[in-house]
């Protein structure tokens, strides 16, 4: 299995601390049947800046150590990059990364809500060849309040990749039914952990794609493959989420 989206490398960002606890990660990461990894710290979010060729070096280093260990887990470049104004400039400044050496990148909005040049920037950043993957739509919270605001974004280009831990009902119910929502309309195309640790924020990426339907899984893990190998991702038709009507102020 490959995974897109992971903070295993050591002392990036909140992910792990240190290279005992990134070669714990991708123990973990192995025994789930994970082979493939890619490295996506945190860029522009606020806390922490993690530019290209710092994240590019990191993963030599990680590398050598899993091999080392004789861990059969190989990592791959990335980042988790924070929608921000001057995401185009710094592309092109050859600040950021796609997902290994493909065409896709990872971003990631605030949880509270969709800046407002977010589609500015999206249509901007495709002109130039990258394909944008929302991570973790079901934890936004504009998204979860009106899943068209995504659905229109998915429309324009854009991909969307939902969080393990999210189907596997970590962060709630209200967000488990979300991503199963987004799933069934098609306003998703990847699974990835997202881990952090190997407790709290632990892979769990087998565990999700057991929980839903086998060619909803199959799809995922085929698009994470396609991605990693610099392929283009074919979208099923999105449809718009149904959202339930207000009664008397109520849901």
């Amino acid at each position: 299995m490959v995974d897109l989206h992971s903070h295993i490398l050591p002392g990036l960002d909140d992910g792990a601390a240190n290279i005992a606890e990134s070669v714990e990660m991708a123990k973990q990461a192995e025994q789930e049947g994970i082979q493939m990894i890619v490295a996506t710290p945190h860029h522009q979010n606020g806390q922490y800046e993690n530019e290209k060729t710092a994240v590019e070096a990191a993963v030599l280093i990680m590398n050598q150590h899993l091999n080392d260990a004789n861990i059969g887990v190989t990592i791959y470049a990335g980042q988790e990059v924070r929608m921000y104004g001057e995401l185009v400039e710094d592309f092109e400044k050859n600040k950021l990364l796609p997902i290994g050496e493909s065409t896709h990148m990872l971003i990631e909005f605030p949880s509270s809500g969709i800046p407002a040049f977010t589609e500015q920037v999206l249509f901007d950043i495709q002109l130039r060849g990258i394909t944008p993957i929302i991570v973790h739509p079901e934890r936004n919270m504009a998204i979860s309040e009106n899943p068209d605001k995504l659905y229109k974004l998915i429309k324009n280009g854009a991909l969307s990749q939902i969080t393990a831990a999210s189907i596997n009902g970590q962060f709630g119910k209200k967000i488990k039914q979300l991503s199963m929502q987004l799933i069934e309309a098609n306003l998703t195309h990847f699974i990835a952990s997202d881990a952090h640790n190997t407790t709290t924020r632990a892979f769990g990426l087998r565990q999700a794609y057991d929980a839903i339907d086998p060619s909803y899984a199959e799809y995922f893990k085929e698009n994470a493959q396609i991605v990693l190998n610099g392929g283009y991702i074919t979208k099923e038709q999105p449809y718009h989420v149904a959202r339930k009507k207000k009664f008397l102020g109520l849901f």
